[in-house]
């Protein structure tokens, strides 16, 4: 069996922008797991992505109200064909944070998962940690910030690994 996931992060609805790009509504039909790593602003999407994904994963961001933080919490976790995945909306700065995210969620860590989905910075980032922990930032696809356009991932999951992982781009 292979999954599809769609990685998503700070859309940032609708002080950004007024509503998310049809591309980005085409991933989120074709994806059997959309993730969402906060700063979503408004509870209207995450109700329309409720509604409309197979299946939702998020958490809530810094810029996220409390009705929002009260039905996502900070920290999500989810097992996706044997795939460990945790999302959060914050990871503190890039200097560091390989080792950060090692500690907290890396196979020695007491609650240990294979990839890790953030966001907050809107710049995309993949990298795995030195204890071979996978991170992922999709960027946003609504708020580029010193991006060319804004971002969105893909990524597969297939036999108990994940696969391709690929940065879309989001133009307006």
């Amino acid at each position: 069996m292979t999954t599809r996931l769609l990685l998503l992060s700070d859309t940032h609805l609708p002080k950004r922008a007024k509503a998310l790009q049809e591309q980005v509504w085409r991933l989120v039909d074709e994806a059997d797991v959309v993730v969402h790593a906060g700063d979503w602003v408004d509870v209207a999407l995450l109700d329309e992505l409720e509604g409309r994904a197979k299946r939702l994963v998020g958490v809530a961001g810094n810029n996220d109200g409390p009705a929002l933080w009260d039905r996502l919490g900070e920290v999500a976790r989810v097992d996706v064909e044997g795939v460990r995945l945790a999302v959060v909306h914050e990871t503190g700065g890039s200097a560091g944070r390989e080792r950060r995210c090692d500690e907290r969620f890396g196979h020695a860590s007491d609650d240990p998962c294979d990839v890790l989905v953030f966001g907050h910075s809107h710049i995309p980032w993949d990298s795995t940690t030195p204890g071979g922990l996978r991170l992922l930032n999709p960027g946003s696809p609504t708020d580029r910030r010193r991006q060319p356009v804004g971002t969105v991932m893909t990524a597969i999951v297939a036999a108990g690994r994940l696969g391709a992982v690929t940065l879309v781009p989001t133009p307006r």
